[in-house]
């Protein structure tokens, strides 16, 4: 199934490792672009697309199919900023361009544990963020032309990632 034509303006997903600055850079990003901005675990939450709740890592278990059925209408109308710790489960059709964002792991494990996870839970999140699992995932389910990986550890990167996916999205536009 291809892109709607239909279209005027792109679906982005923002994907990375929990503490990677996925939400504050997504909603910075809508802020600026005018763009609708979706937490996808806040729509699993209110959506009921939850099937059970992982006790060890401390969070819900996502009916992704479900999720799919909830969002498949706003995403074919494009203008969405998705974020989400993974992407591969999405149809490939949703998404115009992906960003992974990416931290150095010390910077990671302060940043989770501020968050008050628990030892397991950084465990976990700094073994996909070495092993670059949200980032392999996203190779493999997209085409590597829309899958970029932007170094996201400073204020500074935050501003230059902004900068540079809002380029993006007004060349998207023009071209569109």
């Amino acid at each position: 199934m291809s892109k709607s034509p239909a279209r005027v303006s792109p679906n982005i997903m923002i994907a990375g490792t929990p503490g990677t600055g996925k939400s504050t850079i997504a909603r910075e990003l809508a802020q600026r672009s005018g763009l609708n901005y979706i937490n996808v675990g806040e729509v699993a939450e209110s959506a009921d697309c939850l099937d059970g709740y992982d006790q060890e890592l401390q969070c819900g278990i996502l009916d992704e199919d479900m999720l799919i059925d909830e969002l498949e209408d706003v995403m074919s109308k494009g203008g969405n900023i998705v974020d989400y710790h993974s992407c591969e489960f999405f149809p490939e059709r949703w998404f115009d361009i992906v960003f992974v964002l990416r931290t150095d792991n010390t910077i990671l494990h302060t940043r989770l544990t501020e968050r008050g996870y628990n030892d397991k839970k950084i465990e976990a999140n700094i073994s996909s963020e070495i092993f670059q699992v949200i980032l392999e995932g996203a190779r493999e389910s997209y085409p590597e032309e829309i899958v970029h990986e932007l170094p996201s550890d400073t204020a500074d990167q935050l501003e230059s990632n902004l900068d540079r996916i809002l380029e993006w999205t007004e060349l998207w536009k023009q071209q569109h």
